[in-house]
């Protein structure tokens, strides 16, 4: 066993740190699946450049851009147009040469001299993997820090939760301080998010749009048991922060910064199937639309990837 240390250390050092999960040759596409890939990729990329038409941006960056799996949707459906990505990783050796990259340390920090043109700048699954505080309800009524061995993940309580990371909770997770709280009710506290996006936002060009996309909730349907969890090879596994698997907990997307948000449902646009008849004219024509309206329809299933939620903020 090691020293149990705050959630949010070891969270760090397990996804960014010298051996952490997102610096592993398979990446994270090896261990589970985004919306930023195959068909549902390409559709998502589609309606990325909409919205960047819709501001009237000319390029793309992408912040938390893994192993570039969107940037080649992106550059595919519109390759004379500027992209660039940002990632703890060093550029994936197959991205389009015409692709900027620059990398960065991970999690809440952003590389310092980094500053990217106008642009729509999306932050696709970043978020809900910046690290943050965890705390819990402990059996004597107080809100407390919970911390964890990184080896065999097992936790325990700390000191009481005070400063920001109580005020932000007084704010924006009440129920954790509510009467009724019950021993075992969790938060996780989105102030580090809040910051990240806030550090984000100052970095970009006057016009810019920033759009963070990720699975989260509001003050109205906090879950009282909190969401961290663990992926490894396409299973959940119990989270231990050794950096043997993702770490990821739900963005409270109500205390970010933003002009507006909705469901993925109602930004990707409905598409509708192909007509029958075009399977006999030209089969291979039908079988691309169906592909490609079964991509739609994934990305905005309820219960699926059409919950998770846009934020957008125009800088």
């Amino acid at each position: 066993m090691s020293e149990p240390v705050p959630w949010r250390v070891a969270w760090q050092n397990a996804l960014y740190g010298p051996r952490g999960f997102y610096r592993q040759p398979r990446g994270p596409a090896g261990h589970f699946t985004t919306a930023t890939q195959a068909g549902s990729g390409q559709v998502l990329a589609r309606t990325l450049w909409a919205w960047a038409d819709r501001y009237g941006l000319d390029g793309i960056v992408d912040v938390g851009a893994g192993r570039g799996e969107l940037l080649r949707h992106l550059y595919a459906c519109a390759p004379g147009r500027p992209l660039a990505g940002l990632d703890v990783v060093h550029r994936p050796a197959d991205l389009p040469e015409p692709v900027d990259w620059v990398t960065s340390r991970g999690g809440v920090e952003l590389p310092a001299a980094w500053r990217p043109d106008q642009a729509l700048v999306v932050a696709h699954e970043w978020l809900d993997v910046v690290p943050c505080t965890v705390a819990e309800v402990a059996p004597d009524g107080l809100l407390r820090e919970v911390f964890v061995d990184p080896a065999t993940g097992t936790e325990s309580l700390g000191p009481e939760l005070a400063g920001s990371d109580l005020e932000w909770c007084q704010r924006f997770w009440p129920a954790a301080l509510a009467e009724d709280r019950n021993a075992g009710d969790r938060v996780e506290v989105g102030r580090q998010r809040d910051e990240a996006w806030g550090a984000l936002l100052d970095r970009l060009a006057p016009d810019s749009v920033a759009l963070a996309v990720d699975y989260g909730h509001a003050v109205e349907d906090r879950p009282r048991t909190g969401t961290l969890v663990a992926y490894r090879e396409g299973r959940l596994v119990d989270p231990v922060p050794d950096g043997s698997c993702d770490l990821t907990a739900h963005v409270a997307v109500d205390s970010l910064r933003q002009s507006r948000r909705l469901r993925q449902r109602d930004a990707v646009a409905l598409t509708t199937p192909p007509d029958h008849q075009m399977a006999a004219d030209d089969p291979a024509s039908y079988l691309a639309a169906l592909a490609d309206h079964s991509a739609v329809a994934a990305l905005r299933r309820p219960g699926g990837f059409g919950d998770f939620w846009w934020v957008v903020t125009p800088v």
